[in-house]
């Protein structure tokens, strides 16, 4: 039977494990090649449960080499028998930047940043025209040096962030793979540079930017309908592209109920309340099952042909990919060149929190790249997979307890885990494999598109994508509790 400090794997659901807090500075910058860890962690040798289930549950293989340990985070909701009244939902949520309405995703985010950075804004609000017309480069080259002493607030940040991301990479992509840049510019590089640290985020366009900061009512008072939402900054693509990035909103929106049911699931644990966990349960397949819904939609949002020949190499990184095989050197920040992972679903923190709920294992390799997406998170969002990962194990006191209702729950959950990774793969295989096979030149909003051949076998955060997908599907199936 699984041990941890001294219990058995049963008798350690009774009881709340207290997390290893290290205090870290920030390691960046980073040479190409290295790991892009955000501002915000260390390595500390030997360090347990630093956000793997492979690592938790002891997994065969489990990497020996150091493990990543996060940043202080916030103490836990509640420690079981530790007499005190429980964190109101709200205030836990917060605690990690995490809203009850929204979850993940930023609520309402602001639009216009203040008028010191009009410069900024003026080349965003104009890039799939100036990306269209090849005049992007020399508008950037043209851009002042401005100082972000005058951002204020995590707000202004992110929408900085945003805007210097989506600038970014018009700026390396604007001629395809095959007129790529070395250098990114002082006066864009600096200041990205600055406002990354400030978050904890990499220099790169990321989830966060791309669809958790990236959107607005068009009618303020209206519902969170597509109809009524929009993007604030786009890059070439058009309505697919919009469509791409609203429908992966509505995908976070439908996840935010299954978000609030782990924590409720894990007081429920705490306190032995079996009743209130089956109902929690209940609540997170509900959601996953919701998710899936909130994809299908979209096929009827976004063209696979733009999508492959337009939209993709705008989310293409400069780590692992032949097109800028030496990375990319940011002026005035560093002499050499850094590395960093194009934007990617598995930067989403809403999957890397299910897993560590259930304790799905996954493989090795598979592990390690999703490790490494979690570096492109904000640091509260990585927090919240750390406060899950210390908890006390959901799938243990499954087992332990014989409640055939828990356990039938417990499996609702996995089993739709499982068919939205499937129905991904779906996904993928329409608008990659199969847009592939009718590949050809795309043109929209004047900009014509070429398929980069650098992504013809991997996704834009890197990986393989179809054996990577494939193989996080089946080992969520083999997170099922047999009869």
């Amino acid at each position: 039977m699984l041990t941890r400090m001294g219990l058995s794997a049963c008798s350690m659901t009774l009881a709340y494990q207290q997390p290893l807090i290290v205090f870290a500075r920030p390691l960046w910058p980073r040479a190409a090649g290295a790991s892009p860890a955000p501002p915000r962690t260390r390595f500390v040798a030997g360090a347990r449960c630093a956000g793997s289930a492979h690592t938790r549950h002891g997994a065969v293989g489990a990497s020996t080499e150091p493990q990543r340990v996060p940043a202080p985070r916030p103490a836990p909701v509640m420690e079981a028998g530790d007499g005190k009244e429980e964190t109101p939902l709200p205030s836990a949520l917060s605690r990690f930047q995490l809203s009850e309405d929204y979850g993940f995703l930023l609520p309402n985010p602001l639009t216009e940043l203040p008028a010191p950075y009009g410069p900024w804004m003026e080349i965003a609000r104009e890039l799939p025209q100036l990306i269209a017309s090849h005049r992007l480069r020399s508008r950037v080259h043209q851009m002042p040096q401005l100082s972000t002493r005058h951002l204020r607030g995590r707000e202004e940040l992110y929408l900085a962030h945003l805007v210097l991301s989506f600038i970014t990479m018009g700026y390396l992509w604007q001629e395809g793979e095959e007129g790529t840049v070395k250098v990114l510019p002082r006066h864009l590089a600096v200041p990205f540079w600055e406002v990354s640290q400030a978050l904890g985020l990499p220099p790169i366009l990321s989830h966060a930017d791309f669809v958790l900061a990236n959107w607005r009512r068009k009618d303020p008072s209206g519902p969170l309908e597509i109809e009524n939402l929009d993007t604030i900054i786009s890059l070439p693509g058009g309505e697919s592209l919009r469509g791409f990035i609203l429908v992966t909103f509505l995908v976070e929106k439908a996840a935010v109920p299954g978000i609030k049911a782990i924590l409720q699931a894990i007081r429920a644990i705490r306190q032995l309340e079996e009743e209130t966990l089956h109902q929690a349960l209940q609540g997170l397949a509900t959601a996953i099952g919701a998710m899936g819904k909130a994809l299908q939609r979209m096929h009827d949002y976004v063209d696979p042909a733009v999508f492959y020949a337009v939209i993709r190499i705008f989310l293409s990184g400069w780590k692992d990919n032949p097109a800028m095989p030496d990375g990319l050197v940011y002026e005035g920040v560093s002499e050499e060149p850094m590395a960093y992972s194009g934007g990617s679903a598995a930067q989403s923190t809403v999957l890397h929190a299910f897993d560590e709920f259930l304790g799905i294992h996954h493989s090795q390799e598979s592990t390690a790249f999703l490790h490494r997406m979690r570096d492109y998170m904000p640091p509260p969002h990585r927090a919240f997979i750390e406060e899950i990962c210390q908890a006390p194990s959901l799938k243990q006191h499954v087992l332990c307890s014989g409640d055939t209702r828990l356990r039938a729950a417990f499996n609702r959950c996995v089993a739709a885990l499982a068919d939205f990774r499937s129905y991904h793969i779906t996904i993928v295989t329409k608008y990659i494999a199969v847009a592939k096979a009718k590949a050809g030149r795309a043109e929209v909003g004047g900009w014509a598109g070429r398929p980069p051949a650098a992504l013809e076998a991997k996704g834009t955060g890197g990986s393989h994508i179809f054996s990577f997908l494939k193989s996080v599907r089946d080992t969520t199936r083999d997170g099922l509790i047999s009869a």
